[in-house]
């Protein structure tokens, strides 16, 4: 998706296995905002984005009418403040949160419990040089998940209000920033054989990832699953090797 939006030039400094920039990919599309998307070599990274966020230096970054905008949530609410719903959206008056002030403040304590301990954690493993340290990284993921069924609950009064943690909204906030991990979930079970959703411990989540895979914003957006699976074992036996020297 490339192009303007009202003549503003929207442009996203990404990588393609980034769930961060994934999510952010994912607001664009349901927004129906007109984007050009940057593919940046992390190991070479372009001047345009070390000037754009020179204090993280990392992807995702917005770039609106040549002002960056930096961090992957705070992309989103800016997506979701400046930009109406356009043809990609669900409908007319779309929105990633909800103008209810107490639902808007749980779609945020959601997502903010998605990023520290589910996102914070696998980083830590995908970095991590030995199978033991990645063991020990990802059972913190693991036991996070159970938590965040509990969120998903909750959004939608267990189950009775939709399948998203939009509710009855459909997808919404929570529900991109948790899509952007999407691929890796299935990516980890082919490489591991581990069931981060598992139907029988988190039903609902297992759910939500089988559903949230058919949306067209997902078919659009979404990695393929193999791709990320043969980046997963890359990064894998990098950080193994440099664990050796």
């Amino acid at each position: 998706m490339a192009g303007e939006r009202g003549g503003e030039e929207v442009t996203l400094l990404g990588h393609w296995g980034s769930p961060y920039v994934i999510r952010v990919r994912l607001a664009l599309y349901l927004n129906g905002v007109p984007y050009t998307y940057v593919e940046e070599d992390l190991r070479n990274k372009s001047d345009l984005l070390l000037r754009s966020n020179p204090v993280h230096q990392t992807v995702p970054v917005l770039i609106h009418s040549g002002r960056p905008v930096c961090e992957s949530q705070v992309i989103l609410q800016y997506i979701d403040e400046v930009f109406v719903a356009g043809s990609g959206s669900a409908s007319s008056d779309f929105s990633l949160l909800p103008t209810d002030p107490h639902e808007r403040a749980v779609a945020r304590f959601w997502a903010a419990y998605v990023d520290d301990e589910i996102g914070a954690p696998w980083d830590k493993a995908f970095r991590s040089g030995t199978e033991e340290e990645r063991a020990e990284w990802m059972g913190k993921v693991a036991a996070a998940v159970p938590g965040l069924e509990l969120g998903l609950r909750e959004c939608t009064d267990g189950g009775r209000n939709g399948c998203f943690f939009g509710g009855a909204g459909g997808v919404g906030y929570v529900d991109v920033v948790l899509g952007g991990v999407a691929p890796y979930v299935h990516a980890m079970e082919k490489v591991s054989g581990l069931r981060l959703f598992d139907a029988d411990k988190t039903p609902m989540l297992a759910a939500w990832l089988e559903r949230f895979g058919e949306l067209e914003v997902a078919r659009a957006v979404l990695p393929d699953v193999d791709r990320v699976v043969g980046y997963v074992r890359m990064i894998h036996e990098k950080n193994a090797a440099k664990g050796a020297e």
